[in-house]
Order: structure tokens, then C-alpha cells, then sequence
């Protein structure tokens, strides 16, 4: 074989392999994109009996064609107390079973199946714009890739059976097969796509390029690696989602040793089968993950025993700085994260309204420890904000249809504001109930009372911004933003009152003045953010004309706007607390 032609055929072979992985990636997230939602509730509903558990991770598996995939869902589930640790195990006890079926059927002679698959994808994939068919069109694309690949495999591994070099890099994995193990370990690992390296060593097998053996090493291999992944993956999460990965991961360690000095005879063994070397390599897939079953299935409760003595709990923390919802897991299907990130949202919404509400007490008790509480508050708003941005950055690396964008941009810009609010809080509230208690002013008794009703305002229009941030109800949204009016003009009154108390020369009202007058503005720029959440909806819907301005020959109104609220304020401040609006809605009012 000449150097060219080798270097030809490596590249062909290497590109059957990557063409491989692609098609069960594609397969995968058009099957989460398309099914994930009902999956996940599928299984969900079917983890409370062990048995119900592992005939779910079969079927679930077989459709999402990656035993990585289901145990990262585990994993999810198991983290948050959702599953018990025998159920989880037994979970991943039948996603062995599951991605043998995916790897007995797609080790058939269908060729013309590929072709099919291919066009049928692709018309579907173009033929709509987004939603479920558009997905199943991505997933027949990624099976047709699939068989295509394999084709390719096979048609490049078969000159290379007679190549010197070949030779002398199998001749030692055929004396060592424990090497051979760890190597294909590795190599899954690295793929995270067991059925892909399964699939790899069948065409190899079926070219002659690796004896019957070897091959069942290199299967032993692949299915030591696929448990290596999501323990792993799960690294960074407590204990409890990464028992079930723990235990999966021994008991296959047990088998593949207790497998290794029956290697020769297992050959003749699975050949009763079948002797087809692309066949029996797929056999001998399924009989090791039946062994586990069987092994392993009546042992549940004493791997989870062992489990939770090797990884056991955490000592209780302080975990309120951490985001709970944010599913890693479930990254592939848009829907389903974008609702883990509103989810969060509103866990963050109820930290800032908790920041708002103790604000008063802080102003009318002078109360400086639950002043810096409520500072350490905004701290837990900030990570929550910045842990949210960077899971919705992951989401955005995932197709979304027009729905997803949109909800997308909502989120972002609903939590943005709120970080700008736990700022206001923090930076401005704060900082002035420090002075008056510093300075041991009070307010009077009229004044505290109008703030009191202000902030009263301002707390039960943050909960009607968190309703409407999950309803997008157009109703919601017009009473919301009418608000922001209503709010402006509650500003100008007290402003008025206070102005006529001053003028009555009351003691009290002439040294908390600045005060006064601050919290009432910081209170309406919360106000403002708050509205923001308004606008995208009534867009939508077409409430909203193109422009606030009025004609020459109009009185212009007071402005609404962050930035023009009072007098004192200068621009930049304006400019760096104004609120979030997405796109150009918040130029606009009701129609």
C-alpha cells in the first residue's frame, strides 16, 4: 500500500469516525429538543419502583441513542432529592440494555435505510421554521449520518487489514488485552458516545481488521468508558448526584475483570448467534449488559451502601449563594432550560423582594444590623445573576426557535433588572439609612407614613412584574405599566406634601429632607425596572404606538423616564440605573 493511498485511507476512516459522533449528536438533540420534556416527565413518573426504574432507562436510552445522556439525567434528579439512590442505580443498569438495542439494529445491512433517512430529514428540517417536526427532521438527519458513516467505516477499514503498520499496533492490544480495555476506555470517554465506539469496532471487526477477540476486549472497553463520562461530568455536584454514576462505574469495573480470562473462550460461546465478526462483536455488547442486570440488579441496596460510605453527605452550608435550578443536564433542550433559568429568576426575585421589604424596617426601627443584611443580600443577587447569565449563554449555543429567543431575551433582561435593583438597595437605600441612623434623624410622622406607602406601591408592583414575567399575560401588562404613571404621580404628591411641611417649618422634615426626597426617587427608579418587563409583552400584542412624542403643537407631559424623575439627578446617574427594555419597546407607550 502505497504512502498516499494510507494516508488516504486513515483520513477516510477518520472521517467515518467523526461522521459518527456527529450523527448520534444529532440524533440525541433532536430527540431532547423534540421529546426531551416528555422524557424527563416519563421518567420522572417511573423512578419511585426499581424495577419501573431500569425498564425506563432501557426505553428512554434507546431513544436518545447515549447512556450518557440518561445518566446525566439521573444525575440531575438524584442532585436535587428527586430519586432514590437503588432507583438511580437501576436506572443506569438498563441504559446498558438501552444503547444495545440502538447498537443490535443499526449493526443490520440497512443501506437503503440511510438515504432515506437523509432525505426525509432534510425536507423536514427545512420545511418548517421551528418546532417539533423541524427537530424529528434533525434527528432522522443524524441516523442517516449515522448508517452513512458506518458504510464509510467499513469501505476504509477494509484495505487497511493487510497494512504492516496495522499489524504491528494491534499485535500487542491482541497479547494485552487488559490494554486494549483501558484504551478503548479512554477513547469512549473522550467521545462520550459508547454506541459510536461500539459501532466502530463492528465495522472494523466486519472488515477482518480486528479478530474476534480483540474486538470483545475493545467492547469491554467501550462499555468500562461510557460509565467513566458521567461520573466525571458530575464532578462539581454534591454527593448525592454522583452515587448512582459511583456504583455504575464499580460494577462494571467488577465485570470487564471478571470478563478478561474469558476472553478466548467467549468467542465460541456468542458464536452460537451467530459467526458473522460484525455480529458477534454487537453480541457480545448486549450479553455484558445483561450480565449486569442479572449481577447486579438483585445487589442494588448494597451499592448504594457502598455508594454513600465512598461519597457521603456535605456538612450542612450555607447554600443560599448557589443557584439550585440551573440544570446542566437538560442544556440540550431549550424549552426545558429556559424554564430552569425563569425558575431561578424567580428564587432571585424573592431575595430582592425580601431586600426591599426589610428596607422600611431598616428606615423606621434604625435598625444597622438589618442594614447589613440587607447589603449581604445583594451578594447572593449578584452570584444568582451572574450564575444565570452564564447558564442562559450556554442555552443560546443550542438552536432555539423564534418562542425560545424570546423567552430568552425576557429572562436576561427581567433578571438584569432585578441585579439593578438589589444595586439600588444596596448602593442608595442602604447608604442613606446609614446616614440617618448615623446622624440620629427621624422622620415625621406624615412623612414616614407617605414613604411607607410609596414603598407599599413599589413592593406589590415588583410581585406583579414576577406574575407577569411567568403569565405574559397583556392585561397584566397594561395594569403594570399604568402603574408607572400612577407612580409618578404619587412621586409629585408627596413631593408636594413635603415641600408644604417644610414650609410649615416642621424640625424633623427640614433635617431628613435629602433623605425624604432620595428614598422616593430610588423607589421609582426601582419602579421603572420593574415596569421594563412590561413592554416586550404589550409589543408583541401590538398595544403599544411607535412613539411617545407628541406633535409640536401638544403640551409635553412629565417624563416618565429613570433618568428625568427629579431635578437633582444628574444624567450619569440616570444613564447607569435606567432600566433594561429589550429591543426598542422602551420608546414606546400604550396605544
Amino acid at each position: 500500500m502505497e504512502s498516499y493511498g494510507a494516508t488516504e485511507l486513515l483520513l477516510d476512516l477518520m472521517a467515518g469516525v467523526a461522521l459518527l459522533l456527529w450523527g448520534v449528536r444529532m440524533v440525541r438533540t433532536g430527540m431532547t429538543r423534540a421529546f426531551g420534556a416528555q422524557l424527563r416527565r416519563y421518567l420522572g413518573q417511573a423512578l419511585r419502583r426499581p424495577l419501573q426504574a431500569f425498564v425506563a432507562g432501557i426505553g428512554v436510552t434507546a431513544l436518545l441513542q447515549s447512556s450518557t445522556a440518561t445518566a446525566m439525567i439521573v444525575s440531575s434528579f438524584a442532585g436535587r432529592g428527586l430519586i432514590r439512590g437503588v432507583a438511580a442505580i437501576a436506572v443506569l443498569l438498563g441504559a446498558g440494555i438501552g444503547t444495545s438495542i440502538s447498537a443490535q439494529y443499526l449493526s443490520l445491512d440497512l443501506h437503503w435505510l440511510g438515504p432515506l433517512c437523509l432525505l426525509a430529514g432534510v425536507i423536514g428540517f427545512f420545511s418548517f421554521e421551528g418546532g417539533q417536526p423541524r427537530h424529528i427532521g434533525r434527528l432522522l438527519i443524524g441516523l442517516g449520518l449515522m448508517l452513512l458513516s458506518l458504510q464509510m467505516i467499513f469501505a476504509a477499514s477494509a484495505p487497511l487489514r493487510d497494512s504492516p503498520a496495522l499489524t504491528l499496533v494491534l499485535q500487542p492490544l491482541e497479547q494485552a488485552p487488559f490494554l486494549a480495555v483501558i484504551l478503548f476506555a479512554l477513547l469512549t470517554w473522550l467521545s462520550h458516545a459508547s454506541l459510536a465506539t461500539v459501532l466502530l469496532v463492528a465495522s472494523l471487526a466486519k472488515s477482518g481488521t480486528v479478530d474476534a477477540p480483540l474486538a470483545i476486549a475493545l467492547v469491554l472497553g467501550a462499555n468500562l468508558g461510557t460509565a467513566i463520562s458521567p461520573f466525571v461530568a458530575a464532578s462539581g455536584q454534591p454527593p448525592a448526584a454522583r452515587r448512582a454514576q459511583l456504583a455504575n462505574l464499580i460494577a462494571r469495573v467488577v465485570l470487564v475483570v471478571a470478563m478478561l480470562p474469558l476472553l478466548p473462550q467467549m468467542p465460541s460461546w456468542l458464536g452460537v448467534f451467530g459467526i458473522d465478526p460484525a455480529r458477534l462483536t454487537v453480541n457480545a455488547h448486549t450479553a455484558f449488559n445483561i450480565a449486569m442486570a442479572v449481577a447486579f440488579l438483585p445487589l442494588l441496596r448494597p451499592l448504594d451502601y457502598l455508594a454513600r460510605r465512598l461519597l457521603p453527605d456535605l456538612p450542612a452550608s450555607d447554600d443560599s449563594l448557589r443557584p439550585r435550578y440551573l440544570d446542566e443536564s437538560v442544556l440540550d433542550t431549550p424549552s426545558v432550560a429556559l424554564a430552569a433559568a425563569a425558575r431561578e429568576t424567580l428564587r432571585m426575585s424573592d431575595i430582592v423582594s425580601r431586600m426591599l421589604d426589610e428596607t422600611m424596617m431598616v428606615f423606621s426601627r434604625d435598625d444597622a444590623k438589618l442594614a447589613k443584611a440587607v447589603e449581604h443580600s445583594d451578594d447572593t443577587v449578584d452570584r444568582l445573576h451572574e450564575a444565570i447569565k452564564l447558564y442562559l449563554t450556554e442555552v443560546s449555543k443550542h438552536g432555539m426557535d423564534e418562542a425560545e429567543s424570546r423567552r430568552y431575551v425576557d429572562v436576561l433582561t427581567f433578571t438584569t433588572n432585578l441585579e439593578h435593583i438589589g444595586d439600588i438597595i444596596d448602593k442608595n437605600l442602604m447608604e442613606l439609612a446609614q446616614k440617618k441612623i448615623k446622624n440620629k434623624l427621624a422622620f415625621s410622622r406624615e412623612g414616614l407614613a407617605e414613604l411607607t406607602a410609596f414603598h407599599h406601591r413599589v413592593a406589590a408592583n415588583l410581585q406583579m412584574a414576577c406574575n407577569l414575567f411567568m403569565s405574559g399575560d397583556v392585561k397584566l401588562a397594561r395594569q403594570l405599566l399604568q402603574e408607572k404613571a400612577s407612580i409618578r404621580e404619587a412621586e409629585q404628591t408627596a413631593a408636594e406634601h413635603h415641600y408644604q411641611r417644610i414650609r410649615e417649618g416642621r424640625a424633623e422634615t427640614i433635617e431628613t429632607s435629602s433623605i425624604h426626597l432620595d428614598v422616593i426617587r430610588d423607589l421609582k427608579r426601582i419602579n421603572s425596572h420593574l415596569t421594563a418587563v412590561a413592554y416586550p409583552i404589550l409589543e408583541q400584542a401590538g398595544e403599544l404606538s411607535a412613539t411617545r412624542l407628541r406633535g409640536a403643537d401638544q403640551p409635553q407631559p412629565a417624563s416618565d423616564e429613570t433618568g428625568d424623575e427629579t431635578g437633582d439627578e444628574t444624567g450619569a446617574e440616570a444613564g447607569a440605573d435606567e432600566a433594561v427594555k429589550p429591543g426598542k419597546s422602551g420608546s414606546a407607550r400604550l396605544a
